[in-house]
């Protein structure tokens, strides 16, 4: 695997394996990095593998009767993979579900308040820190008095990420943020990611469908099929080249393609051979 950026590696996956009840392989052999700073895409189909990379990393898989059975996940060089969920937040490391999971019958405002659950921090720091979310997510202060559940879909995404910040996390694990969502709202929340990022500092690794708009915010993307990582590359790179545009931006040279049009071994002929 490439070292796509000079900068120090925060999260260092390496020829991860992962098997659900004991018996079914979902993940093979899969290898990534997030460089600090960074946005980095992992991008692939339904079903491809994406979300349990992502439970991998902030070891939410248990829940689900899921190990990491081969390989090695390291945070800042140190060893996360027998570390708790809680522990990993408090190390800077915080995964944002797919579905815009938000406590329905709490205020927005109260949903954030509680993504400061596991800090030490004062009253007025942790103020402070909710006026910070509100400035990057005014909609939110707009509905702060509203119930979560009676809020729209790209209102509750919003939620979601802005009580993750919440934690002060160093590095934020993003699942499919753009689900079910209009593309005004998608092109919305990307464009606050980027923001967080360049002005914050903070790191992301998101799971993404819609491989158009992650390869123009991110940085790096590794594309997977069938629990394989088998491309790589700058974002730039991927964006112009031909397999990519063809299977997953629907452009071909002969214009728009369907996926129904396209047979899977030809596909992994191409980038396996």
């Amino acid at each position: 695997m490439n070292d796509h950026s000079p900068t120090e590696n925060l999260i260092d996956v390496t020829n991860i394996e992962v098997i659900y009840n004991h018996v079914i392989l979902v993940l093979k052999g899969v290898s990534l990095m997030v460089p600090k700073g960074g946005i980095i895409a992992l991008l692939g189909g339904n079903g491809a593998g994406k979300t349990t990379t992502l439970k991998a990393i902030s070891n939410l898989l248990k829940s689900e009767r899921g190990h990491v059975t081969k390989g090695v996940i390291t945070y800042r060089g140190q060893s996360i993979q027998n570390l708790d969920p809680a522990t990993l937040v408090k190390m800077g490391v915080i995964q944002v579900m797919e579905g815009r999971h938000c406590f329905e019958h709490l205020t927005i405002e109260e949903n954030l308040l509680t993504g400061a659950f596991t800090r030490v921090a004062k009253k007025a720091e942790i103020g402070e820190h909710l006026d910070l979310v509100y400035t990057y997510f005014p909609r939110l202060k707009e509905r702060r008095k509203a119930q979560a559940g009676y809020t729209s879909g790209g209102e509750q995404q919003m939620c979601a990420i802005g009580r993750a910040l919440m934690s002060r996390p160093e590095t934020i694990l993003l699942d499919e943020p753009s689900m079910g969502l209009a593309p005004q709202l998608v092109e919305e929340i990307f464009e606050i990611v980027r923001d967080l990022n360049q002005d914050e500092g903070v790191s992301f690794l998101l799971a993404e469908q819609n491989t158009n708009v992650a390869l123009r915010f991110a940085n790096y993307g590794y594309i997977l099929e069938s629990g394989r990582v088998v491309m790589d590359g700058p974002a730039s790179e991927l964006r112009n080249n031909p397999d990519v545009k063809e299977f997953y931006l629907g452009m071909s040279e002969a214009g728009r393609k369907s996926f129904r049009d396209v047979r899977s071994y030809r596909r992994r002929k191409r980038w396996l051979s």
